[in-house]
């Protein structure tokens, strides 16, 4: 077993990785959804100096940075901050339950972002080749 744990001890930087590119690109479409239309919205665009408008913002630019493993760990600080407003202002008035009030994916973001913010980008990423 002790051989096992060292082979997976030694993809984690990997693990990381894709768990960052799939939460960035995740992100992105969210933010691609508000501000491009792409995939096509229900509601219309917001403004774009609303809170759902920076919201976007946040979430198009930040999203395409995660992905890239560039500046993660104060874009991903800076996410989980945002998911964390979008929650509470957004979620929780709702109903106390998240699988109720539409907050688990809100949720799920926060700690993912949270996550990445102590852990850092993981391999394959741009901020692998800088000093930060």
């Amino acid at each position: 077993m002790p051989a096992l744990t060292t082979r997976l001890s030694g993809l984690a930087p990997y693990a990381l990785a894709a768990l960052r590119i799939m939460a960035g690109l995740l992100f992105l479409a969210h933010g691609s959804q508000k501000l491009l239309g792409i995939p096509p919205r229900t509601n219309p665009a917001p403004e774009l100096l609303s809170l759902f408008g920076i919201g976007g913002i946040l979430e198009l630019v930040g999203g395409a940075l995660i992905v890239l493993g560039l500046f993660t760990r104060p874009v991903a600080l800076l996410l989980s901050g945002e998911m964390a407003v979008a929650y509470f202002m957004f979620h929780a008035p709702k109903n106390f339950f998240p699988t109720l009030n539409g907050g688990d994916a809100a949720i799920l973001f926060c700690f993912v972002f949270l996550y990445l913010a102590a852990a850092g980008p993981g391999a394959l990423s741009l901020d692998g080749g800088r000093r930060i």
